[in-house]
C-alpha cells in the first residue's frame, strides 16, 4: 500500500474508535503536545465541531477523493453542518488566493507561496515545520458551528482499521474540547473534575466542560441496564445509545422498548433479568412508589443483584426512600447510587440535563460516560440521600416560581394589561431566561404539551414540604404553590406540563 504523505493544512476525513469519519484538517498541535509515541498518527481538527485529536494515519483519508461517497453515506445533521463549514472554509481560502494573486510587491513582482513540509510519519514535533512568520493554519479555520454528537448518522462504509478508542492507551490525549480550560481537557474524565468543599464537609463534584456537546466520549465497556422509558428516560437512554454504550431496556409497558430495540438496544423481559445480565442499572421511574416497587416487587431488581451489581436512581423521591434502596441493594453485595436529574424533556433529548449524584463514590465514577452522555454537568454530593435533598429543594423552587408566573399573568390580564407586554418588559430584566420565556409563550400560545408533568412537580412540592416539617423548617411558599398545584390537577391538568397551573387561575 502506497505511503500516503499529508502536510499542515490538508484536508482528511478521520476515524476515532467507534465514531463514523468526520471531515477535518491536519494543523499543528499545541507546542506543548507530543505526539503519542509508537504511533504514526497526524493532528487534526475536525470542522463542524471543537475537537481535536491526534489521529493515526490508517485512520486518515484524502478529503476530495472521498467526498461524494462520504456524503452518500452520512446524512445526519451535524454531519452536512461539518461539510458545509468544510466548503465555506475552501471559498474563503480560494478568495484570499485570488486577492493574494492580483497584489504584488511595489515593483509589480508577485510575493511567491512558502511551500509547506510533506510531514512523514515519524516526524515527532509538527510544531517545528511551522514558519515562525506565518499565522498558524488552524487560526485561519471558519468559526464552526458546535455539533452536539459527533456520532450523529450511520457508520460509514470504509474499510477503516478496527481500533476501539477504549482500547488505545493514548486514548485519553487524543480529543482537545476546547473549554475555557482547554489543558484540563486533556486529562481523563476523573482528573476533569473540579471540587468544592462546603462548610458542611459535603464535597461538590462538577465535571470541568460537557464532552457530551462536543462528542469526545469514550463509552464504557459495562453493560447498562435502563428500566423506566418516560418523558426522561428515553432522551437519556437516546444519548447513551448514540454515544455507543451497550444498553439493556426495560419499562412496564413494553412497547415504548420498540423504538430503542431499533436503535441498537437489547431488551430485558423483567427489572431482575436487567440487573442481572448488566453492570450497571439505572432507572429513572415516577415517584418512591414506583421506586420501591421497582426495587422489592415480583421479578424486581433485587432479584437480580448479586455482589459487584450497580443500581443508580435516577427518579426524585425523598431521602427516606433513598436509604431505604440502598440498605436492600448493598444487603445482597451490590453497590448503590442515587442520581436524580435537573432538567426537561428537551434538556434530556439534549444531552444537557444536571446530574446530582450521591452514594457510593465509585460508582459515580464508572458511571462517568454514562453522565457525560446525558448531561452537561454532574455533582456528587457526599452520601446517599444528600441527592434527593437537594434535588426535591431545586423543585421546590422551580414549582413556586412557575406558579408566580402564572399569577403574574393571569394579574395582568385582570387588570387590563398586555400579558405579551408584560411578558417583553420581563424577558429584559434581571429575571430574563430560557425558561420564563419558554413557559410564557407555550402559556399564551395554550400549549401545554408536556415537557415536565405537572402532576410530578406537585409530588415534589408535597415531598419538599414534608422534607421541612422533617427538619423543622418552615416553607410557606412551597405550600402555597402546592395548593394552586392541587387546583390544576382538580382541573385535570396532571398530565399536562407544568406551566398548565396558569389554568388553576383562570377557573
Amino acid at each position: 500500500m502506497a505511503t500516503m504523505h499529508l502536510r499542515i493544512g490538508d484536508l482528511v476525513w478521520g476515524k476515532l474508535g467507534r465514531y463514523p469519519p468526520w471531515p477535518g484538517k491536519v494543523v499543528s498541535p499545541p507546542k506543548d503536545l507530543k505526539k503519542p509515541r509508537g504511533k504514526k498518527c497526524h493532528f487534526v481538527k475536525f470542522f463542524g465541531t471543537e475537537d481535536h485529536a491526534w489521529i493515526k494515519v490508517e485512520q486518515l483519508k484524502p478529503y476530495h477523493a472521498h467526498k461524494e461517497e462520504m456524503i452518500k453515506i452520512n446524512k445526519g445533521k451535524r454531519f452536512q453542518q461539518a461539510v458545509d463549514a468544510v466548503e465555506d472554509f475552501l471559498k474563503k481560502a480560494k478568495g484570499k488566493e485570488q486577492h493574494s494573486d492580483g497584489k504584488g510587491d511595489s515593483k509589480g513582482k508577485k510575493t511567491p507561496n512558502k511551500p509547506l513540509k510533506i510531514l512523514d510519519e515519524d516526524d515527532e514535533d509538527l510544531s517545528a515545520l511551522k514558519d515562525p512568520s506565518e499565522k498558524d493554519l488552524a487560526d485561519s479555520d471558519p468559526e464552526p458551528s458546535t455539533m452536539e454528537r459527533l456520532g450523529a448518522g450511520p457508520g460509514s462504509g470504509f474499510k477503516w482499521e478496527s481500533s476501539p478508542a477504549k482500547d488505545d492507551p493514548h486514548f485519553h490525549h487524543f480529543l482537545l474540547s476546547q473549554s475555557e480550560k482547554p489543558a484540563s481537557s486533556m486529562e481523563p474524565i476523573s482528573k476533569r473534575l473540579k471540587i468544592i468543599e462546603e462548610d458542611t464537609g459535603s464535597t461538590s463534584i462538577q465535571a470541568a466542560d460537557s464532552t457530551a456537546i462536543n462528542g469526545s466520549i469514550t463509552p464504557t465497556d459495562k453493560r447498562i441496564g435502563f428500566l423506566g422509558l418516560g418523558l426522561m428516560g428515553s432522551g437519556i437512554v437516546s444519548n447513551l445509545l448514540k454515544m455507543g454504550h451497550v444498553v439493556t431496556v426495560w419499562n412496564r409497558t413494553a412497547e415504548k422498548c420498540d423504538l430503542f430495540i431499533q436503535e441498537g438496544a437489547r431488551l430485558g423481559r423483567t427489572p431482575a433479568e436487567v440487573a442481572s445480565m448488566c453492570d450497571i442499572t439505572f432507572s429513572c421511574v415516577s415517584d418512591p412508589k414506583a421506586a420501591r416497587d421497582l426495587v422489592m416487587g415480583p421479578s424486581g431488581v433485587l432479584q437480580g443483584i448479586r455482589p459487584g451489581k450497580c443500581y443508580v436512581e435516577m427518579s426524585t423521591v425523598d431521602p427516606e426512600t433513598i436509604t431505604e434502596l440502598s440498605q436492600v441493594i448493598t444487603s445482597r453485595g451490590g453497590r448503590f447510587l442515587e442520581a436524580p436529574v435537573a432538567g426537561s424533556q428537551q434538556l434530556s433529548n439534549d444531552g444537557m440535563l444536571v446530574i446530582l449524584a450521591a452514594g457510593d463514590r465509585t460508582v459515580y465514577e464508572d458511571c462517568s460516560s454514562c453522565f457525560q452522555a446525558m448531561g452537561k454537568t454532574s455533582f456528587f454530593l457526599g452520601e446517599a440521600g444528600n441527592a434527593a435533598r437537594m434535588m426535591l429543594i431545586l423543585n421546590m423552587v422551580q414549582g413556586s416560581f412557575m406558579a408566580t408566573i402564572a399569577e403574574g399573568l393571569t394579574l395582568a390580564q385582570a387588570t387590563g394589561q398586555s400579558q405579551q407586554t408584560f411578558l417583553d418588559i420581563l424577558s429584559q430584566g434581571q429575571m430574563a431566561s430560557t425558561f420564563v420565556d419558554q413557559k410564557c409563550q407555550n402559556i399564551l400560545q395554550g400549549n401545554f404539551k408536556p415537557d415536565y408533568y405537572l402532576k410530578h412537580i406537585q409530588k415534589d412540592l408535597r415531598l419538599a414540604i414534608s422534607m421541612g416539617d422533617t427538619a423543622n423548617h418552615p416553607t410557606p411558599m412551597a405550600a402555597a404553590a402546592n395548593e394552586v398545584y392541587k387546583r390544576a390537577k382538580a382541573l385535570d391538568q396532571s398530565d399536562n406540563d407544568i406551566s398548565a397551573v396558569y389554568r388553576a387561575y383562570i377557573h
